[in-house]
């Protein structure tokens, strides 16, 4: 009797992977991805560096691939790989618990300080865990508080990639390691071929251990943001990656697992002119056009090839294959079981496979194998839709014609239009609802310091030295670092015109330490809360019924609200200051910062509004955050007349422009 060697599937599918690359990508070349990529990135308004490798063939591309650039969140990655080297050299344990507390907690990405008490327990499994896949800021500082700030850089220079550094803990810069390079690239820095150069080595097991290398890449599958470099790969392409994005700068880092073979790619960006935190920000889209670009160029005329086998679909599983399955129990069973399509592998569908198994006399198990598949087949992968007959037969239903009087349709979930000379109200929709005002907030924040100065005139030449908090403040920026020192009258446009949250937290800790030496601190309170106080008091006493504020710049928090009236009348307040009205008219603004140091540079602000370009817009401000959408305070006049027009939750930064425009003229009737 001959003896037989069996191969598994699973060595038998990365065979045909390496033939079908061999074979279908023998022609293609990288040299041939140039004149696709080049015309993208030399569009793009900021720095780009690229860095390809088709991790089969061996092919690359590189485009300023050693020039080293700031990281954002991407950092987590090495800290990520640092942390498993940790663990694997018995410096600290896996499953270590730890305690989170209320001094751990920092803002911005994440999920621990939004919706976790101090006390709550979790492994350092589970902060790496939730470092990569939500990116969670406040888990990244408990990791690096266990294997050391100094190791991640230590570990990424052992491994051959000296430009990859954490500098910081997240929201802390104070505890910087590298001055320099915080200064110049903020919490971490690499460049995209060290990037790639760590995800060849972690595709080919050569991180810490094999076990260790598919636990990263475990995590790396379950990063939740699909913007950048995942969004326009074709549905269902498994992706392993870590994007990264502070106001500035966009980067992203992945496996992308195609038919040819996994390809090792890395995007960075700085210097963007497009700061918008939207999906369609500038810098994210370029991310995702190039992988898109280098998936197809790589994959040209092959065929899909099906994954090794995964065993039975079961209760638990999410995928596009899940809804295949629910769209065909739904056609195939009587009766219906009518199951929502929606891709999660619940009770529901559970219940409903055990039908159809019973239904053909095959084993009541509730998972979907083989036998089940075929006594399925066809499925059904797009809706199911009646008989012609059927359709052509049905009468839809139709709204009344539009009406031809009133204002127009907007986009915007809640607007409101005051005659400024009066304080009229002309219209509004939702206007009384408290919606995220994004940094429209600016407003008040600004209104406070300017009716100071009213009383105190001298209170604009009182110097603001940038602090770490201010430093630290995430989103949009004034572009000013710790330590450096500018006036209260400069800082006012680097507030209201790039939309500075660094400047307002930095006036905020200024105004709030002025005021609670005069007036008296209130035992605990910090400088900071001191001046959001104000802010709510001013609310009271202005009449803003919905307005609740929780921070000086507009970042989402909960319970920090405004209504489009609410906006409406604090504009209409702040404009009769000479002062505010100057400065949100400005196209561009140019100062000169210092530092205890000695050295001294210039700084340039640009106003975000889009407005401020047509004659007859006087500006006020802009609003951008994903809770609020695309908001707008606008000032316009025209005749004679003058009407302050509010849209908030736009549906995206053009449309609230075309909004307010539709709005204004409107109103001149």
């Amino acid at each position: 009797m001959s003896r037989r060697t069996w191969i598994k599937p699973e060595l038998v599918h990365l065979l045909l992977l390496f033939c079908l690359a061999t074979i279908g990508t023998s022609k293609i070349r990288a040299d041939d991805l140039i004149p696709k990529l080049q015309p993208l990135i030399e569009s793009h308004a900021g720095e780009v560096s690229v860095c390809v490798e088709h991790l089969v063939n061996g092919q690359r591309f590189v485009w300023e691939a050693d020039r080293p650039m700031p990281t954002a969140s991407l950092i987590k990655l090495p800290v990520m790989i640092a942390a498993y080297e940790a663990i694997a050299n018995g410096k600290v344990a896996i499953d270590t618990p730890i305690t989170v507390t209320r001094e751990d907690m920092v803002p911005g990405s994440g999920v621990l300080t939004d919706h976790f008490s101090p006390g709550t327990q979790i492994t350092l499994h589970d902060a790496i865990h939730l470092m990569i896949a939500f990116s969670d800021n406040t888990a990244t500082n408990l990791v690096v508080d266990r294997i050391g700030l100094a190791t991640t850089a230590e570990r990424m220079e052992a491994l051959g990639f000296p430009n990859t550094k954490l500098h910081s803990k997240v929201f802390r810069g104070d505890t910087t390691v590298f001055p320099e390079r915080s200064r110049e690239f903020g919490l971490g820095s690499t460049t995209a071929s060290e990037m790639v150069g760590l995800l060849k080595l972690l595709h080919g097991n050569q991180l810490v251990s094999g076990d260790a290398s598919e636990a990263m890449r475990k995590h790396l599958r379950a990063c939740d943001d699909d913007t950048k470099l995942r969004s326009l790969l074709p549905k269902g392409t498994p992706v392993a990656n870590k994007t990264g994005a502070v106001s500035n700068a966009r980067t992203d880092a992945a496996l992308i697992e195609s038919p040819s073979g996994t390809i090792a790619i890395c995007v960075l960006t700085r210097n963007n002119v497009d700061q918008r935190y939207d999906d369609d920000n500038a810098a994210q889209v370029l991310c995702g056009k190039i992988g898109r670009v280098v998936f197809d160029h790589f994959n040209a005329n092959m065929a899909m090839v099906p994954p090794p086998n995964q065993g039975p679909l079961a209760i638990g599983a999410q995928s596009p294959l899940v809804e295949t399955l629910q769209r065909t129990l739904n056609a195939k069973l009587q009766p219906s079981p009518n199951l929502t399509i929606d891709g999660d592998f619940g009770p529901a569908t559970q219940v409903a496979v055990k039908a159809f198994q019973a239904a053909r006399g095959l084993s009541e198990t509730g998972m979907v194998d083989e036998r089940t598949w075929k006594a399925l087949s066809p499925v059904i992968e797009t809706e199911v839709v009646s008989e012609p007959a059927v359709v052509n037969a049905e009468v839809l239903a139709q709204a009344p014609p539009d009406p031809t009087d009133g204002p127009p349709f907007v986009t915007a979930r809640a607007w409101c239009v005051i005659d400024a000379n009066s304080g009229d109200v002309l219209g509004g929709h939702n206007a009384e609802l408290p919606l995220d005002p994004a940094s429209t907030t600016k407003i008040m924040t600004a209104l406070l310091i300017l009716e100071e100065a009213e009383r105190f005139s001298t209170c604009l030449d009182e110097v603001v030295t940038f602090s770490p908090q201010a430093d630290a403040t995430i989103g949009s920026s004034c572009g000013l670092a710790v330590g450096e020192k500018v006036s209260v009258r400069d800082l006012l446009y680097g507030l209201l015109l790039p939309s500075g949250n660094d400047a307002g937290t930095a006036l905020a800790e200024h105004f709030g330490a002025k005021w609670a030496d005069r007036d008296g601190r209130v035992e605990g309170a910090s400088d900071y809360s001191v001046f959001i106080a104000a802010m709510n008091r001013r609310a009271v006493e202005l009449g803003l019924r919905n307005a609740r504020f929780r921070n000086p710049h507009g970042l989402t928090e909960p319970d920090h609200k405004l209504s489009a009236a609410d906006l409406a009348i604090l504009a209409n307040h702040a404009i009769k200051l000479p002062c505010f009205r100057q400065v949100v008219a400005t196209r561009q603004y140019g100062c000169a910062v210092s530092h205890p140091s000695g050295y001294s540079r210039n700084v340039k602000w640009s106003n975000t509004n889009q407005l401020l370009g047509t004659v007859g817009y006087l500006g006020i401000k802009t609003g951008t955050t994903d809770a609020a959408g695309a908001c707008l305070v606008t000032l316009a006049e025209r005749e004679g007349q003058q009407r302050i027009a509010v849209v908030l939750g736009s549906s995206d930064s053009a449309a609230r422009y075309v909004d307010t425009k539709n709005l204004l003229r409107w109103s001149w009737k």
